[in-house]
């Protein structure tokens, strides 16, 4: 580009140069030629070799146009083309994730302008770049786990010869469709425009009493088992998937790394409800529970992945917060807002 501009400015002054220098030095070179006289009397001497000295004078100034004139068209061009490669440098980058495009200062008003563009279009394109892997990733972990309960459902039906045994597990099979329905819904509603409207009532404990029917199997399997205790009848604000979606991360994360029995609380603390999951095993480590939340943690005794990461903006999504309360034993806090209407009992 910046050659283009060169040979073009340069093209441009050589041609104005030309048109005015050649008529002048053909009418010198006339004059001098034909009325020699002229030239003398206009030089005030007779000496003929005056007339090549105008002449020679005529080229050097010619010359000296030609190279002053290309000089500052190298110079002209090269303040344009050095903000213009620049740009089509910052377009070349446009949606790299490696580093955010800054706006030009050139100091040509049309560059700049053009550069704010990309800067602006960059920042959206990055956005939703980051929206798409974040919803591609929540969308892999929150459909998983249903799916895997259904799974286990269809592998009791298709282990038993108990005709009532095949009917309940169907039923619960069937209810996990739902939820799996309820999830991409839910998905599909944020993608699109996140929470809208006021939260729903949900009950806690239908939520827990759904969580030990589909992790029921899982925990025989692996002889261990849950414990749920606290207050009954609580209601919150919030959506049934995001609860059943945080809850069961915690059971299964207490299944997978924890040990001993799991013992899921729900209570009252002020105006909001507490929904506590805890094990017996060894707890988080300390290097792990400042960053536990943060996505693509592990080590080689945690591997929490996308999964807490997911929980907590779920319960964020409804207006509550997701906390890890004690490292040992390994608690986790569900804070949700009290709907109004809920009864206290001790089950």
């Amino acid at each position: 580009m910046r050659r283009v501009i060169q040979r073009t400015a340069g093209a441009a002054i050589l041609a104005a140069t030309l048109v005015v220098g050649i008529p002048a030095a053909i009418a010198l070179w006339w004059v001098t030629d034909r009325r020699p006289d002229l030239v003398e009397e206009w030089l005030r001497t007779p000496d003929s070799g005056r007339a090549v000295q105008v002449v020679v004078g005529m080229g050097l100034v010619l010359s000296v146009s030609l190279l002053v004139g290309w000089v500052a068209a190298r110079r002209a061009s090269a303040s344009i083309a050095g903000p213009l490669e620049s740009l089509v440098e910052t377009a070349e980058r446009l949606g790299e994730a490696d580093a955010p495009i800054r706006p030009l200062a050139t100091g040509i008003a049309e560059v700049d302008r053009i550069s704010e563009v990309l800067a602006r279009a960059d920042s959206r394109l990055a956005r939703a770049m980051a929206t798409e892997r974040s919803f591609a990733s929540d969308a892999s972990h929150q459909l998983r786990t249903p799916l895997t309960a259904l799974l286990m459902r269809i592998d009791e039906i298709a282990q038993t010869d108990d005709l009532q045994v095949a009917h309940e597990e169907a039923a619960i099979a069937i209810a996990q469709v739902e939820r799996l329905s309820a999830v991409v819904d839910d998905l599909l509603r944020r993608r699109r425009a996140g929470p809208e409207g006021a939260l729903p009532e949900v009950s806690i404990d239908s939520v827990i009493a759904g969580l030990q029917r589909e992790w029921q199997p899982a925990f025989e399997t692996a002889r261990r088992s849950v414990r749920v205790h606290g207050e009954r009848g609580l209601m919150v604000r919030a959506t049934p998937v995001a609860v059943t979606e945080v809850l069961s991360t915690l059971i299964e994360n207490a299944l997978v790394h924890g040990r001993g029995t799991v013992d899921v609380q729900a209570r009252r603390s002020g105006p909001s409800v507490v929904v506590e999951v805890r094990d017996e095993g060894t707890g988080v480590p300390a290097t792990i529970a400042p960053h536990i939340f943060e996505r693509s943690v592990s080590s080689a005794q945690e591997g929490t992945g996308v999964g807490l990461a997911l929980a907590r903006d779920l319960a964020e999504s409804c207006g509550g917060r997701l906390d890890l309360v004690s490292m040992r034993p390994a608690t986790f806090a569900l804070f949700l807002s009290e709907a109004r209407g809920g009864r206290s009992a001790v089950r």
